[in-house]
């Protein structure tokens, strides 16, 4: 005598159709929730303010030089460099035109002398113009 019953087992599945709309759904969530990150500068600068500043936009082509608050204190082109090193690029970038604008971005903090031994430097290269940027007062 047999009690027991017999069942036929299915095989395990997985419905598909239903995943694809779990998967869908997370990806949504996740796009819409990551945020986009511009461009920004790594080295953020307080700019000195003066009433001659005059409104303008920085030459593509100038070599711009940022003086910071603390130590790294040189930066060219937004990468920190040594004092020394400063003054062969720039004497490179002179050799290549002699007509090449050195900008100098100085941060309000920044150490008079730091900012002296960049603008020092910037006319030992010899360059075709020196500019130092500024920002205007704002109205109070």
């Amino acid at each position: 005598m047999q009690f027991t019953r017999h069942k036929r087992h299915r095989a395990p599945s997985v419905i598909i159709v239903s995943l694809i709309d779990v998967l869908l759904v997370v990806l949504i969530f996740l796009m819409v929730s990551t945020t986009f990150k511009k461009a920004e500068s790594a080295l953020r600068l307080t700019m000195p303010e003066s009433r001659q500043a005059k409104p303008g936009v920085v030459d593509p082509k100038a070599v711009v030089v940022a003086v910071a608050s603390n130590a790294p204190y040189y930066f060219l082109a937004e990468q920190p460099v040594t004092l020394d090193r400063l003054q062969k690029e720039l004497a490179a970038a002179t050799q290549t035109n002699p007509q090449v604008t050195i900008t100098i971005k100085p941060d309000k903090w920044a150490p008079v002398g730091e900012f002296m031994k960049v603008l020092d430097a910037a006319k030992a290269a010899n360059p075709g113009d020196i500019k130092i940027l500024a920002e205007k007062p704002q109205a109070r």
